[in-house]
């Protein structure tokens, strides 16, 4: 009995070992470095690769600001976003590489702050985005990008406007 029970486990494990050969990395987390940088924003994502030219994404945004707008004087932002997006590859070089296109649903909540005055920036965001990202032997990924959502918002198109753009350059990590 304890021979078959080991044979059992050797086989699965032997073709789980096998089914692996060829594969590509399946999970990406990204980090947006430009946003650091430029506006102190964080995103962090998370790429689910479903095969080699398409992937579901979730990203979420600490202190998202609307289309790079500043903080100075006494203005200020308190917002975050969550956003879930498809991303289809149309590079051939290596799994989820090259140009790719991206439409998403974004939600942001929080508020912005101005000379006392207070706009609730709920708001749900349809998009689209492209970009070029780079696969490095499979672990490593460099992408820059640019995006641009409509707002659906009433009392945020009335601040600001309906469209916003966001852009970057993520680094991320495959495994």
């Amino acid at each position: 009995m304890k021979k078959i029970i080991l044979s059992i486990i050797i086989c699965f494990f032997t073709q789980f070992t096998f089914a692996q050969i060829g594969k590509f990395p399946k999970n990406e987390v990204k980090f947006n470095l430009l946003n650091v940088m430029v506006i102190t924003s964080v995103e962090i994502g998370y790429e689910r690769f479903l095969d080699s030219n398409q992937s579901i994404e979730g990203e979420f945004l600490i202190n998202d600001r609307f289309n790079y707008k500043s903080e100075s004087g006494s203005k200020e932002f308190n917002t975050n976003s969550v956003k879930l997006g498809y991303v289809y590859y149309f590079g051939e070089e290596a799994a989820g590489s090259g140009i790719y296109a991206n439409p998403f649903l974004k939600y942001r909540f929080g508020d912005y702050e101005e000379n006392s005055v207070t706009t609730d920036m709920n708001a749900f965001i349809v998009g689209f985005g492209v970009g070029y990202k780079w696969n490095n032997k499979d672990r490593f990924i460099m992408a820059p990008y640019v995006n641009i959502g409509r707002n659906f918002s009433k009392e945020v198109e009335d601040k600001f406007t309906a469209f916003e753009y966001n852009f970057g350059f993520s680094v991320g990590y495959r495994f």
